[in-house]
């Protein structure tokens, strides 16, 4: 079928099917499971005028249910200054260009080269690239650099305290790239030293991998961690939330090789999910193994401060046959974006924003003990999310709190009553209180 905005006539599409040995396109498309094709018209007018798909838009937004949140698991209500969204549009800064040559702008490679050090110094890492699309592919990146590094070893293993949805990332990347993964089960809520050892003892591990604050939101100790990681020639990767760095030990004072992680912490909107953006920095050894492209600091002919694409998209085209990836792209409006968060809010900023967090999240956790409907899953540091079971029905109380306005913490996978609540530092005593209270009457 023919449509009216797509440029591809019969002939262009029978030309491309016979190039790739196919007949239709519903035999190209033949994998796709009947029962999750979408085989209908949408339930949208022929056609509107640009007034009325405006009205249609807007009233369509009046059925999102906006919820004050209490709920992280990836990703966290921060508050973020609103001179960012005006900053970003500024012509110095506003391009769709990716950056792949190095006569890009000079304020585009400018606030790439300030995300790479700002990274580098939340991290304590030495190198950091210009972005990567997430967190999730960020830690997937980093699985692929550890194996590229130790060259004849094809295992990575990884901590089950790691998000789940980062975690099933890294398996897609790994089945793809002929990864053997290996699980580090927990112990306790954190990560099993013990077995961790017992599985670099084959001398066949190319990376660990570990989080911190954990998929429990437990901040977990890695004493240890990298010396055992090194003495058996694998790297330690530690896959970490950049805004918790300013009040925590950092991957760099852990020993890691690799830090990795989703920027979204760092003031950007919750955004239905997305897009954010990812990090990836690494030691100065490891500094040719990181995909994508780093800016570096120069001066020109004049003696002016000028920034150029020290390491282009090698994937591209300088390396190709030898690149670990093919990331060729970085997330650079997110990038800058964080950027702008991090030069605002300054050290005492990140500072005060994680204080504030720890404060509400302890303040919320202690009123739930109390009410005696609540226990600590586990005994374990916690900077803004904790875990907690319950003896009320779990759905039920969710969709009670739901009704009433609050995104109230979001189910722990693999358990029956266990809950992980988030209190970030735009959440008030207020809203805590009221949500407590709630919970108190429902039981």
């Amino acid at each position: 079928m023919m449509y009216k905005y797509f440029p591809h006539t019969e002939a262009d599409i029978s030309e491309m099917l016979g190039k790739i040995g196919l007949s239709s396109l519903d035999e190209l498309y033949a994998e796709i499971p009947e029962n999750i094709r979408f085989d209908k018209d949408y339930d949208l007018k022929k056609s509107m005028s640009e007034d009325e798909v405006r009205n249609y838009f807007r009233e369509l937004g009046k059925t999102n249910k906006k919820l004050i949140p209490f709920a992280g698991g990836g990703a966290y209500d921060h508050y973020a200054p609103a001179v960012i969204s005006q900053l970003i549009s500024r012509s110095e800064y506003l391009t769709a260009y990716t950056p792949y040559q190095p006569e890009i702008s000079q304020g585009t490679l400018q606030y790439i080269f300030e995300f790479q050090s700002m990274i580098c110094e939340l991290t304590g890492m030495e190198c950091c690239n210009a972005s990567m699309y997430d967190g999730a592919s960020a830690a997937a990146e980093a699985m692929l650099m550890s194996i590229a590094h130790a060259k004849k070893r094809n295992k990575v293993i990884v901590s089950r305290t790691l998000n789940p949805r980062v975690i099933e990332v890294i398996e897609t990347y790994a089945r793809f790239h002929g990864v053997n993964l290996e699980m580090i089960p927990e112990k306790e809520g954190v990560t099993d030293k013990a077995v961790m050892e017992k599985l670099l003892e084959a001398d066949d591990v190319a990376g660990v991998i570990a989080s911190t604050p954990n998929r429990y939101g437990i901040i977990e100790d890695f004493s240890g961690f990298a010396d055992n990681a090194h003495a058996h020639k694998a790297l330690f990767i530690v896959y970490a939330d950049p805004s918790a760095m300013a009040v925590l030990k950092t991957p760099g004072e852990w020993g890691a090789d690799i830090a990795c992680g989703d920027g979204q912490t760092l003031g950007m909107p919750l955004n239905f999910g997305g897009p954010y953006v990812g990090y990836l920095a690494a030691t100065r050894d490891l500094v040719r193994k990181l995909p994508g492209r780093i800016v570096g600091a120069t001066t020109d002919v004049d003696g002016k401060r000028a920034f150029v694409l020290t390491l282009q998209a090698r994937e591209q085209h300088i390396r190709r046959q030898k690149a670990n990836s093919n990331i060729c792209s970085n997330q650079s409006l997110m990038a800058l974006y964080v950027t702008i968060y991090m030069a605002l809010m300054g050290k005492q900023g990140m500072k005060e924003v994680n204080e504030k967090s720890y404060a509400g999240a302890h303040y919320l956790c202690d009123k739930l003990l109390e009410t005696g409907k609540f226990s600590l899953c586990f005994d374990k540091p916690f900077l803004k999310e904790f875990a907690v079971k319950t003896t009320l029905n779990r759905d039920t109380l969710l969709k009670h709190l739901e009704g009433k306005g609050f995104l109230a913490g979001i189910p722990v996978e693999g358990t029956e009553d266990a809950l992980l609540f988030c209190v970030t530092e735009k959440r008030t005593r207020e809203e805590i209180d009221n949500l407590v209270s709630l919970i108190e009457k429902e039981g």
